[in-house]
């Protein structure tokens, strides 16, 4: 394959890359507004308890899918889990300070916080999953089919 070639393929698998991890960010955002909601705006919750459960089910459920459906990676589980886990480390409690200033202290709307700590979230997550967690190991997961 010629090299023009394979950055074309190179180029082309990124933005599948890019529009997978979208989708199943979007399918997790669903879950992170869904389980908010009933925990700030119904249950009365304050909001940096309920952010966190929130991240949580969407962090579980965009892990589960992108592994297996956007980065195709047979990567160690654990081993993908924990860099992702040290991602969180650093995100989660960043995110509850300043989402819980913002909302509590200077009395910003929730889900405008919210938001925008999606969108932060998204895009620092993307870099760091395609490039440190599955970085070597994209597509490397067979796919097997069960005979009958």
């Amino acid at each position: 394959m010629e090299e023009n070639q394979k950055k074309q393929f190179k180029d082309r698998e990124g933005l599948i890359h890019f529009l997978k991890f979208t989708g199943f960010s979007i399918s997790a955002g669903a879950i992170q507004i869904g389980s908010y909601a009933v925990l700030y705006s119904w249950l009365q919750i304050r909001y940096w308890p309920s952010y966190l459960t929130a991240l949580i089910l969407s962090v579980l459920w965009n892990f589960t899918l992108n592994r297996k459906f956007t980065f195709k990676s047979a990567a160690n589980i654990p081993v993908a889990m924990t860099k992702v886990a040290v991602y969180y480390a650093i995100f989660t409690p960043l995110s509850t300070w300043w989402g819980d200033y913002l909302v509590e202290g200077l009395h910003w709307p929730g889900y405008l916080v919210l938001f925008g700590t999606m969108v932060i979230n998204f895009v620092t997550e993307f870099i760091y999953t395609k490039y440190f967690v599955y970085h070597n190991q994209i597509n490397t997961a067979v796919i097997s089919s069960v005979e009958e």
